[in-house]
């Protein structure tokens, strides 16, 4: 039986190695390539034969394709034959629901990497898809029912401009990397600060940092 090809896609050398060593213990995988941003990606797909895609949600923003679901978006409808397999910190329902929608085959929260990704490599290798297990607590303490509450009132395009914005971009970064208009982008924003109860950019910050909404 002819071994698949597999990409691994992130920005983080350390973790390229962790996940090739963790691919390459299943003798039914292949790794073919490995790239560190999106353009990188997509340039190896262009040119290698791949039935696997393995790509960190958040990518270095430098690129038109993107990062998050504008990427995971491109992938898909661009590399129809091409599955692709998600690593991500993000817990968001919204986020990982959306993700699904798209049609990923599935997502692995980082933290449960090495738990999870012989199972998720051999749901593919039998053409199903994988649910990961829910996000490991990272604390003993209650959850913020609050912080979840508000969360949820998010859209997945404001979630996502927020985890753009949060992750050092501005607004008009974000407005041409989604390629929509820098208004459009403000007028999210400032929609979804309002859903947080936060008034300022820097109020912001500090909410989404202290309360790890995006790591």
């Amino acid at each position: 039986m002819a071994k698949l090809n597999v990409v691994i896609a992130d920005d983080h050398p350390i973790v390229l190695l962790g996940v090739r060593e963790l691919i390459e213990r299943d003798e039914r995988f292949s790794v073919v390539g490995e790239a560190m941003c999106s353009n990188e990606l997509i340039e190896l797909l262009k040119r290698q034969s791949v039935d696997l895609v393995i790509t960190d949600f958040n990518m270095p923003a430098d690129s038109p394709y993107g990062d998050g679901l504008k990427l995971v978006e491109y992938l898909l409808r661009h590399f129809a034959d091409v599955k692709v397999l998600v690593l991500t910190m993000i817990s968001s329902p919204l986020i990982l629901t959306r993700l699904h929608e798209l049609g990923v085959v599935g997502v692995i929260q980082k933290s449960q990497l090495h738990d999870e990704i012989q199972l998720a490599l051999m749901a593919v290798a039998q053409g199903r898809s994988f649910n990961s297990a829910k996000p490991a607590p990272t604390c003993v303490k209650e959850p913020n029912v609050a912080l979840d509450e508000r969360l949820s009132r998010l859209s997945p395009k404001e979630f996502e401009i927020l985890r753009m914005f949060v992750a050092g971009q501005s607004v008009t970064t974000i407005a041409r990397n989604l390629s929509r208009s820098a208004k459009t982008i403000s007028t999210q924003k400032i929609a979804a600060m309002r859903k947080l109860d936060v008034a300022s950019d820097q109020d912001l910050l500090t909410y989404c940092l202290e309360n790890n909404v995006f790591s």
